[in-house]
């Protein structure tokens, strides 16, 4: 396995889980402009690799993520005098930054989301991406694109109404207000608070490490079923699944599973 490099993130695998960084800690992981598409490249490597079945995406420094990098603000007129050519082209950029994280959803393997310290504005973007969010007793999240006279627009308010109750996302999106690890916790946003980073990278990466020893293509299937019945009726999710297996239940990891359940120990899967 060859593992890329790239300027702005740390990518690292170890027993079958890849542990993605956030890697500018002097900004306090601000996302730049070139962060966003490292991070597509990033995750649709992740997705092709078989080596890879889990992921865990965490925060190099103090912060886990400040955000949009403001710089990135120097250019949004664009580079023609037109207004409406001028539109299009800021609309094109934010069609590409949307996809740029729209990759970390698409990417077939789970995505844990390891949250310490601040995570605001593209941050929130981010890990509503994930599969699973955890954070620190010191975690705090904030839709602050409000107090920058903006509507958040790569996925913030698209995705968070699916994970919390609709009036929080309105809260959060129209006041802008930071909201603890603690309340995240009880509306469903993470999934456990830690007390430190230590512990949080620990105990997310054994979570990891515990879905990287089931059937990889069980658990790929899993994933598609989930994100595709957030987008769509009952009646749909349960043809999909019924096609979706009839296609790709695989003979060998079920006999494998059925056979490690009787004997007791753990069953061993082919990537």
């Amino acid at each position: 396995m060859v593992i890329p490099e790239f300027e702005t993130l740390a990518l690292t695998v170890e027993q079958q889980v890849a542990t993605v960084a956030l890697n500018r800690p002097d900004k306090a992981n601000s996302m730049n402009a070139v962060m966003w598409p490292e991070l597509q490249a990033c995750f649709e490597w992740l997705d092709a690799e078989p080596g890879v079945r889990a992921i865990v995406l965490v925060g190099n420094g103090r912060h886990f993520c400040a955000g949009l990098d403001l710089a990135m603000f120097s250019g949004i007129k664009g580079h023609s005098s037109d207004p409406a050519r001028q539109a299009e082209e800021f609309r094109r950029n934010v069609l590409r930054m949307q996809d740029n994280l729209s990759a970390i959803e698409q990417c077939r393997k789970p995505v844990l989301a390891a949250i310490h310290n601040t995570c605001i504005g593209g941050g929130v973007d981010l890990v509503c991406c994930c599969d699973m969010r955890y954070a620190t007793e010191d975690a705090w999240f904030a839709i602050r694109e409000i107090d920058i006279g903006m509507t958040a627009d790569v996925g913030t308010l698209q995705r968070m109404p699916k994970l919390v109750a609709d009036g929080i996302v309105r809260e959060l999106a129209y006041t802008g207000r930071n909201m603890d690890a603690e309340e995240a916790r009880e509306v469903g946003f993470v999934n456990r608070v830690y007390p430190d980073r230590a512990t949080l990278l620990r105990e997310v990466t054994e979570i990891a490490r515990s879905i990287a020893r089931k059937s990889p293509l069980a658990v790929r299937g899993t994933k598609e079923m989930i994100v595709y019945a957030r987008d769509h009726s009952v009646r749909d999710g349960l043809n999909h699944i019924a096609t979706w297996n009839a296609g790709m239940l695989s003979q060998v990891d079920l006999m494998a599973g059925v056979e490690a359940q009787a004997n007791k120990r753990q069953a061993t899967f082919e990537d």
